[in-house]
């Protein structure tokens, strides 16, 4: 059986045990079409590319560089990784030939964002996909990274991974599921850690089952406003047969209605065979009236009626200690467990 990278009450090292075991277990076979980067191996060199939000504390970067040094990787500065103009992380035109540089570099094995912000889908036109596709990397980050997560699904057919940004936290469990995912080209289960302070019934991490069962497809989503937004757009992959995951912070419950129903009038959440709700960081509804639906009740309205095996509450999203979800390949999710389990490596 799996094992799953999770905590219990005593501390963090069942998650490193958990993933250690996960990386040795067979794995299913391999999806058609899909092309996996190579493991991330110590000593490899990776680059740091700000794609959306700038970076305004050079002591903020240099922390930055000793969290890559500490995984056992050499950082490489994008060209115009410390640039900022407005809200952005340079121009357009910049970030985006940053990315391209990056992927086009070979003497560079993965690619981290440094952080999300907003400014991911101004680059999608400027992106040279004819390169980035004939250098698959594993590109690595979350929130505004969905973008290029989900413009590489489209356009590239590698695996990324959702995951810390670099100037995340980097605690045991993120450190632990990326290296069971990136290095160890793992199958790991997901599953949430154990609140330290529960200690007759989980409160901290707890999950919600809209449909129990168990479905299995192909691994899309990420942040919910920024799938939202590119819809109409040819930035987004077939989400025929898949399992979404989404998340997202900031937006109160009838703006994820909003997003929701958006989804459904486009075709979206009919296709799909499984839907995992991560974390949504500060999005109570503060100031509602009496009578307004909770995040809980909006997102029951729209998964139960759909049939499949949904569930709330994942260790994805804007928290410090997050899955490191690898977008295209096959996953199994339990609804009633409210598990992720990989089917196949992200790597190979």
């Amino acid at each position: 059986m799996h094992e799953m990278i999770q905590a219990d009450r005593r501390g963090w090292m069942m998650g490193l045990g958990a993933m250690l075991a996960a990386a040795q277990m067979p794995a299913a076979a391999a999806t058609p079409g899909l092309v996996r980067p190579q493991r991330l191996r110590e000593g490899d060199t990776v680059g740091l590319i700000e794609p959306a939000g700038f970076t305004d504390d050079a002591f903020d970067l240099d922390l930055v560089r000793d969290t890559i040094r500490a995984m056992g990787l050499k950082p490489k500065d994008a060209p115009h990784l410390a640039d900022r103009y407005g809200y952005l992380a340079g121009t357009d035109a910049d970030r985006a030939a940053d990315v391209n540089a990056m992927f086009a570099d070979p003497e560079v094995r993965a690619v981290f964002a440094v952080r999300g912000g907003w400014g991911c889908a101004r680059l999608l036109p400027l992106l040279d996909f004819a390169t980035i596709r004939k250098n698959p990397k594993l590109l690595i980050g979350y929130s505004d990274i969905t973008a290029l997560h989900l413009a590489f699904a489209a356009k590239a057919g590698f695996t990324t991974i959702h995951g810390p940004v670099a100037s995340s936290r980097w605690g045991q469990y993120s450190w632990d599921a990326f290296r069971a995912v990136a290095f160890d080209a793992g199958t790991p289960t997901f599953a949430n850690p154990q609140g330290h302070e529960d200690r007759l019934a989980q409160r901290i991490g707890r999950i919600r089952t809209f449909r129990p069962g168990v479905a299995r497809g192909r691994l899309l989503g990420g942040n919910l406003t920024v799938l939202a937004a590119l819809m109409g757009t040819p930035w987004l992959p077939d989400f025929s047969g898949a399992i979404l995951f989404i998340e997202d912070i900031g937006e109160q419950p009838y703006r994820i209605d909003r997003m929701l129903t958006q989804l459904k009038l486009a075709g979206v959440l009919g296709k799909l065979k499984g839907v995992a709700f991560g974390q949504c960081t500060d999005c109570g509804a503060a100031g509602a009236s009496y009578g307004g639906f909770t995040l809980s009740e909006v997102l029951q309205q729209h998964l139960e009626p759909l049939g499949i095996p949904a569930f709330q509450g994942g260790q994805f999203g804007h928290v410090a200690d997050q899955y490191c979800l690898p977008i295209g390949v096959q996953a199994e999710m339990d609804a009633s467990a409210g598990t992720i389990r990989l089917l196949e490596p992200a790597v190979t």
